[in-house]
């Protein structure tokens, strides 16, 4: 089973030993959690949104050390756990360049070419990497940079999902709050985890923990029930 947890010490990649961290929130805003997999990212959805030390967080991006697609179902996920409450619009933003498209990856419907976002859930929307790297398609210019920023501020909450970390996804990610590396036990090595916070301290985007995975853990079928 994927082991998740925010993790804000210093990463050992290449230790065997997993923990999910999970803390005492007292009484949550959410809606009770139907799994153990819906307690995790709960936690997680808890403690980069709603700790004290977290307020005024609004756009979190994800990216991992390789192409996984742990990291795109965790960014839905999150999205989906932020929208459930019912009081906030949350947008699941595609901020990749290399990968495939992110609606491909996760199987949601694609809305018409002209659209520059669609509602996939109650308070949920998804918004295409088209809609902001335009007819730059893989080029990543200022201009690109804006309308991105302007994607992560329509909604309430921005959940942005990333390729893996380089010198690109850290010049990206500056539309972010921060970004959470998603890492793969027993595989991501402690040198490429250092490299990832390396490029992202060298951009100025904060790194708010990290996240491991042991294996693909698909999206419980449930979770598409709003789609």
């Amino acid at each position: 089973m994927t082991t998740l947890g925010l993790l804000e010490k210093p990463i050992e990649a290449d230790s065997p030993q997993l923990a999910a961290v999970c803390e005492d929130f007292g009484e949550s805003a959410f809606l009770p959690a139907e799994s153990h997999r819906d307690e995790q990212i709960l936690a997680l959805v808890e403690q980069l949104f709603f700790r004290q030390e977290s307020v005024g967080m609004k756009r979190v991006g994800f990216a991992a050390a390789e192409l996984q697609p742990e990291t795109s179902y965790l960014s839905l996920e999150v999205a989906m756990m932020l929208a459930e409450n019912g009081s906030r619009d949350v947008g699941l933003i595609d901020g990749g360049l290399q990968s495939k498209p992110l609606h491909t990856q996760l199987e949601i419907q694609a809305g018409r070419t002209s659209d520059s976002g669609w509602q996939i859930g109650p308070r949920l929307w998804f918004v295409p990497r088209s809609n902001w790297l335009g007819e730059s398609h893989q080029r990543i210019w200022d201009p690109s940079l804006i309308r991105l920023r302007k994607a992560t501020m329509k909604y309430d909450y921005s959940i942005v999902c990333f390729d893996p970390i380089s010198w690109v996804t850290a010049r990206i990610a500056q539309v972010c709050d921060g970004v959470v590396m998603v890492l793969t036990a027993n595989k991501t090595r402690r040198l490429v985890a250092a490299q990832m916070q390396e490029q992202l301290r060298k951009a100025h985007v904060p790194l708010l923990g990290t996240v491991l995975a042991d294996r693909r853990f698909p999206v419980p079928q449930g979770l598409y029930r709003n789609l």
